[in-house]
Order: structure tokens, then sequence, then C-alpha cells
């Protein structure tokens, strides 16, 4: 938390940027009030970068869209029935909301709108105090109706009202305060857990792509950890991610290492680690490669067994990644993000034995060849998932994996390993063997696929005459079946 007056000079260079003043001008020509709310001066007051500028005004919404199309180089609805008009102004993009109150009935998942006349009335009805926050403009009033800068202060996750009454009016608001906690690093007060405990069947009314969106902005976090703990403790992962949940009941390694769940969170934490130190998203967080952390044993429960005296979780990376599928699609994921995070699930376990055997040059070429554009996403993943306190074993993994990448560099810089085809193509197999598109075609690929990954380039020429052979063998085989067939008959 930044002093008064660190806060106050802060909020008064936002004030007199271009945009916001151009815009705070405008809406007093036009004789209505204009506030800076929520998050930007919540982030202005404890010192986090102001990155998106929100606004709140007593104009209703066709008068907002012809006050700021007076200012702004371009106007566009991004949900006026909300009552929220947006804007490029000075080449910063804003949104300005008319101040408003939203309540979920019982059996709906659309909140009813209702426009307000004041700032307070439209602070009373957000979801936490430390956003209940507003910057009146051009007058440089701050108005807190609730606490809110206490509980900046505090650092505290409390409700302007009642806990009960604002996630009954949108329960979506009980996965921000966890998403908050990762976010800010401050704590969710005990009226509010409880009230999310209690409520955790409420969020079943919310669409899944607003909880898919809700989720992903805590794994995008800096420490989705924080949030993902309050998320499963208080009953919510249960509606929306059940198998992470069930992680905490499995106990690992006979009780000699972490259990599951946090041997889960663990992967997750070190993954981020990673993911910052290689440089591998450079664009922003990797969800991606988070989600497959949350998710890479999540097969463990399904696939739990006792073998000799000994607990196994044979396949659970086949039946998480089938499991990963399922529940990615219920929250609307996108396709490429799911067949991403699945094959990432499913290839988790692939390395570990590498170092008791090094591998071929062919299995290191399968290895890259199933990885496919997800290599690096695997190379983190794998890394990650060594979270053994036992330093030898740790760092004999390491060393291993170490000499998997080099190997990978080295086979790539010789045959262009991150595109791996085989020599001849469909049309030439169909020409050297006179036939017509069919199965016999992709038997002939995978021939040649094969025998690309066992011995590596060879040359076009080579590889016809190895295809020629293997053909007159596969035509003499079915040949002699069809004698013996014949000779029964």
């Amino acid at each position: 938390m930044l002093s008064l007056a660190e806060s106050m000079a802060t909020l008064t260079e936002i004030a007199e940027s271009k945009p916001v003043k151009a815009l705070a001008e405008a809406f007093a020509a036009a004789g209505h009030e204009c506030a800076l709310v929520g998050g930007p001066v919540r982030d202005a007051l404890i010192g986090r970068p102001v990155t998106d500028l929100d606004f709140a005004t007593s104009a209703r919404p066709d008068e907002t869209r012809e006050i700021l199309e007076t200012i702004a180089q371009k106007t566009w609805d991004v949900g006026r029935a909300f009552g929220t008009i947006a804007a490029r102004v000075h080449g910063e993009q804003v949104e300005v909301t008319t101040y408003r109150s939203d309540v979920y009935r019982e059996d709906s998942r659309k909140p009813v709108v209702a426009f307000g006349d004041t700032i307070e009335g439209d602070l009373v009805r957000r979801d936490f105090t430390i956003n209940a926050l507003a910057l009146m403009l051009p007058e440089m009033r701050l108005v807190d109706v609730s606490g809110g800068v206490e509980d900046l202060i505090a650092g505290t996750i409390m409700t302007p009202g009642s806990a009960e009454q604002s996630f009954s009016d949108d329960p979506l608001r009980m996965m921000r305060a966890a998403r908050f906690s990762s976010q800010l690093g401050f704590a969710v007060d005990k009226r509010v857990t409880k009230a999310m405990t209690d409520m955790a069947d409420r969020l079943d009314i919310i669409s899944a792509e607003r909880v898919r969106d809700e989720l992903v902005k805590t794994l995008s976090t800096d420490d989705p950890v924080a949030g993902l703990r309050i998320l499963v403790e208080t009953g919510l992962c249960d509606r929306f991610l059940p198998e992470f949940s069930a992680l905490r009941e499995m106990q690992d390694d006979h009780g000699r290492h972490k259990d599951v769940y946090e041997h889960t969170l663990t992967v997750l934490e070190q993954a981020i680690a990673l993911e910052k130190s290689r440089q591998s998203s450079p664009d922003g967080p990797d969800v991606t490669l988070r989600l497959a952390a949350v998710m890479h044993d999540i097969g463990k429960p399904a696939t739990r067994r006792y073998e000799q005296g000994q607990v196994t979780f044979r396949h659970h990376d086949v039946v998480g990644a089938k499991l990963t599928k399922k529940r990615l699609r219920e929250l609307r994921f996108d396709n490429d993000t799911i067949a991403q995070v699945a094959k990432l699930v499913e290839l988790h376990l692939r390395f570990f034995g590498y170092s008791d055997q090094a591998w071929s040059d062919s299995a290191v070429r399968r290895y890259v060849r199933d990885a496919g554009s997800e290599l690096e996403r695997l190379h983190i993943i794998t890394r990650a998932d060594v979270t053994t306190r036992n330093k030898r074993k740790a760092d004999r993994l390491e060393f291993a994996y170490d000499d998997i990448e080099r190997r990978i560099d080295e086979l790539a810089e010789q045959e262009a390993l991150d595109a791996v085809r085989p020599e001849l193509d469909g049309q030439q197999i169909m020409r050297l063997l006179g036939i017509a598109p069919g199965r016999e075609v992709g038997l002939a690929y995978k021939f040649l696929l094969d025998l690309r990954l066992d011995e590596g380039p060879i040359g076009e020429e080579a590889a016809a005459e190895r295809l020629v052979a293997w053909w007159a063998e596969q035509q003499a085989g079915d040949a002699q079946s069809t004698e013996t067939e014949g000779e029964a008959s």
C-alpha cells in the first residue's frame, strides 16, 4: 500500500492523462457525473500497474455513446444491455458503464440489470470492498462507501454488504474471491469463505463459459496455487473440476511422498517458474501449460490399484488425457487448447526411464514426433513433475533430461527433427507401387515413417528402393496366404 501522498500523486497522474482528462471534461460539459472506478483505483492505491481504464457515469447508454463520439476515434458496444460502451480516446481503450445494479434470479444464468442514479448506489452493488472505490472526475474526490481503503491496507477480501447477498446476486463472485487472492496476495475474510462454502452449489447457474474465463484468469496470475486452494477448500472446484478436488484423497508413493494434490500444486509452481526462466511464453502466462500441470495426474484416482502390497496407477496418463478432454469440453475450451492439454497429460510420463537406459536415436525421434508442437511445454511439464525430496534422485533425473534435450538439439541440427516426415509423399508412393488411393498407401506411408524414425534421413532414392522391396514382401505374403486358403478349402 502506498502512502496517501503517493496514492494521490498516482491518481492525479492518471486523471491528468489525455484520455481521462478528455473523457471527464466531455461528461461534465454534458451535465453528467463520471468516475474512474474499481480496479484502476484499487491498483493505483496499492502501487500496482494500472492497465485498464473503467468508468461509471450517471448517463444512460445512448447518452454515453453520444458523449464519447465527440472525443473518440471509435466507439462500440461491449454490452449495451448492461450499460457498457467502449471507445478509443487518444489511443487508449476505455469502457464507460451506466450506474447500475445486477441481481440473479434463483433459476437464471443471466443477471437482471437496473440502472441507477448515484455513484454510491453503484459501488455498493460491486463484488468486493477493494473494488468498490471511485475517483470522481474532474474534481478528484475519492468515494469509498464500504471501507475499501481499510481492507486494502489490511490485505483483506470482503464484500460491501453480506457475503451471502453478494454471492446470491452473482455467484461467479465466489470464484473471483479466489482469483483476487492469487492476484493480489490478499487473504479472504472468514465470513466470505464460509459463505462460499455454504453456497458453492449456487455456482451451477453460471454458464460454463464464464466459469472457464474465471478459471483462466486465476491460472494467469503469478500465484494461482493460492486461488486453487481456496476453490478446493470451499467446494467450488467440485462444481466444475471435481477430478482436481479428488486428488486430495490420493496418497502417492506409499505414504513416503507428498499426496497427489500437494504434488500437483508443486508441479504447477515449478512449471510456472520454468515457464518464466526459459521464457517459453513471451506473450504472457501460458494457460495451456498451467492447465496441463493441474490436470497431469487426474487419472490417478480412477487407476489406483493394490498389487502385491503396493499402490499402482497404471495407465493414469492415458486415462487422465481422456478425462481432461471431457472436462475441458464441458468448460467450453476451444478445440486446440483441449488437444494440446490432453497431449501433454498423455505424454507426461514418457521420459521417465530414460535415466535408467539411454534411448536410441530412433526413440528420441519418436519422442519429438509424438510431442509435435508441444515439445517445449512437454520439456517443462516433465521437469516440473520431479518433486522428490531425494536430492540424488532429483539430480539424476535433471541430468538425464539435460541429456535428452541436448540430443534433441543435436539431432535437430542434423536433420530438421521438428518436421520429421517420410522422404516420399503419397503421390510418389502411388506412382512407385502402381496403386490407387486407399489403405495400402497408408500402410506404405507408415513403413516409410518408421524407416525415417529408425534410421534418420537416407535420401529419396534409397527410400524408394526400400519401399519397393517392402511392397514385394507384402505382395508375396498376400499370395502365400491366398494359396494356403485355397488348399484348405
